[in-house]
């Protein structure tokens, strides 16, 4: 008997159907990927085991008993608890507070602060975390405060933990440390339904996978039949032969050329380089590395301590990103929700937001007419999957929130495009059409500078990369000498 099975689950939003008839079921010590695209209705169906949400039809049974979730507390009574790709932390407290949050001990209306510390010493003991639990939670790495919301959801006796994208912000270190927790886990009978788009990760951990495609159950793979081919066709409901497709544009004029860029996080190494128009370079390098520093300076949002940088042969000192757009220049954030976006807003306004002023009618009005035009198109090219151009960009995936960025500068015509980390967080079908897309503006002569840290990205997409360590640029390498070896040797300084 299933520990869990959910059947013929519906909901509905405004405009958007985000499940039909879907079923789901794990056992007892299972680890169950659960996979699918962007808007898949992945997020929702979790939402409402967790009882955030409830479901418009269908029925949720626990071993073989009907329960109705229709709260988190109640949704904790009966073992589930869900882990968010966004820890749901109070880093003013300390672990135990946080382990503890809710449900502290207490005696005659006192907390009691042993009892506390003791249970989560226990928690914490069990997943092999070696923290003091009296310990702050803001001095802890994202991947021990992850380990801290699974030593949380222990300690309430959770037979079921959802993880939604656990290692989206780990390194390789943290996240292997990571999967070895989920093993002890499984051994210990508690079942992990494991929701990521990294489908190496589930080829590692999963015994048997559940794909939603549209809403829609798209099919299962049992753990012998678990391959990356089958489960991003079973995603996208199509062969996805060929993710990366590079043609030979040939590199035009500089487009951007950099001397002796000091970068204050780096104060001590000066950097240089060119891009040309048509050109994807990529820039690679381990975590801490310096590349989101380097893309925050070219871009105004971090102003320079020395150096020259010229857009198409014409000076430019950045002291703000409105200097930086007027030359040219375009931004795709790494954090979209909190950069690139105004989640509030619409699609057709977040659009807008970089034309307000270059495309204002006179005596500073919006040019509405303007704005509506470069939203329709942005959501055609891009194929921006929303019910209409007005709708808020919070209701949207993140695949889609991640387009609408991109379509916001499109909207500008630049001259040179930065994106930081551009398909972090995407499926692979949402990844394709950004590399589609990268392919297509680099035919158009805009030159792009790309930060990544996944490896098959930068060799697949790159036509040359600059490789960073401990914030200089220890080498660069052309397409026909990319390989991981020869990457990873200068990320690490080996080659330098």
């Amino acid at each position: 008997m299933a520990l869990l099975e959910a059947r013929a689950i519906e909901k509905s939003f405004p405009g958007v159907r985000a499940l039909h008839r879907v079923d789901l079921s794990i056992e007892r010590g299972e680890v169950l990927a659960l996979i699918g695209e962007n808007g898949a209705g992945k997020s929702t169906l979790m939402k409402i085991l967790a009882g955030i949400q409830s479901p418009d039809a269908g029925e949720i049974r626990i071993e073989g008993t009907p329960v109705h979730i229709d709260s988190p507390r109640r949704a904790g009574e009966l073992g589930i608890a869900l882990i968010h790709q966004e820890l749901n932390l109070c880093d003013n407290l300390s672990v135990a507070a946080n382990i503890s949050l809710g449900r502290e001990a207490q005696r005659r209306g006192f907390m009691q602060l042993r009892t506390i510390e003791r249970d989560a010493r226990d928690a914490l003991a069990q997943i092999g975390l070696a923290v003091d639990p009296s310990t702050p939670l803001s001095q802890l790495s994202i991947a021990q405060q992850q380990m801290v919301e699974i030593a949380k959801a222990l300690s309430t006796q959770a037979r079921i933990i959802v993880m939604d994208e656990p290692t989206s912000s780990l390194t390789n270190e943290e996240a292997t440390a990571l999967f070895a927790v989920i093993d002890e886990l499984r051994e210990q009978g508690v079942s992990i339904i494991y929701i990521s788009h990294r489908l190496g990760e589930v080829c590692q951990l999963a015994d048997r996978v559940c794909v939603l495609r549209d809403g829609e159950n798209a099919g299962q793979l049992t753990r012998e039949e678990i391959d990356r081919d089958r489960m991003i066709s079973l995603m996208v409901g199509r062969d996805v032969d060929q993710l990366y497709t590079r043609a030979s544009h040939g590199a035009g004029p500089v487009a951007l050329e950099v001397e002796e860029l000091v970068v204050p996080a780096w104060p001590q190494h000066a950097l240089s380089f060119s891009i040309h128009r048509g050109e994807i370079v990529g820039i690679a390098g381990l975590v801490g590395a310096g590349r989101t520093e380097l893309l925050q300076v070219l871009f105004g949002l971090v102003p320079a301590l020395g150096g020259t940088m010229r857009v198409e042969g014409t000076p430019l000192v950045p002291r703000a990103p409105a200097d930086a757009i007027r030359a040219g220049l375009g931004l795709l954030p790494e954090d979209r929700k909190l950069q690139g976006l105004v989640l509030e807003m619409s699609v057709r306004h977040n659009i807008g937001l970089p034309g307000l002023r270059p495309h204002a009618m006179r005596g500073g009005l919006v040019n509405r007419e303007r704005e509506t035009s470069d939203s329709k198109r942005a959501v055609e090219q891009l194929g921006i999957r929303t019910p209409h151009i007005d709708q808020q960009t919070r209701h949207l995936s993140g695949g889609n929130q991640q387009k609408v960025v991109l379509g916001k500068w499109l909207s500008l015509n630049p001259t040179v495009l930065f994106l930081d980390e551009p398909t972090r967080g995407v499926d692979v079908g949402a990844k394709e059409e950004i590399y589609r897309l990268m392919e297509e503006l680099a035919g158009r002569g805009v030159a792009i500078l790309f930060a990544s840290s996944e490896m098959e990205e930068i060799l697949g997409m790159a036509d040359r990369a600059l490789v960073m360590h401990e914030g200089r640029i220890s080498g660069q390498l052309q397409r026909g000498e990319l390989s991981e070896e020869a990457i990873m040797q200068l990320a690490t300084g080996r080659a330098a």
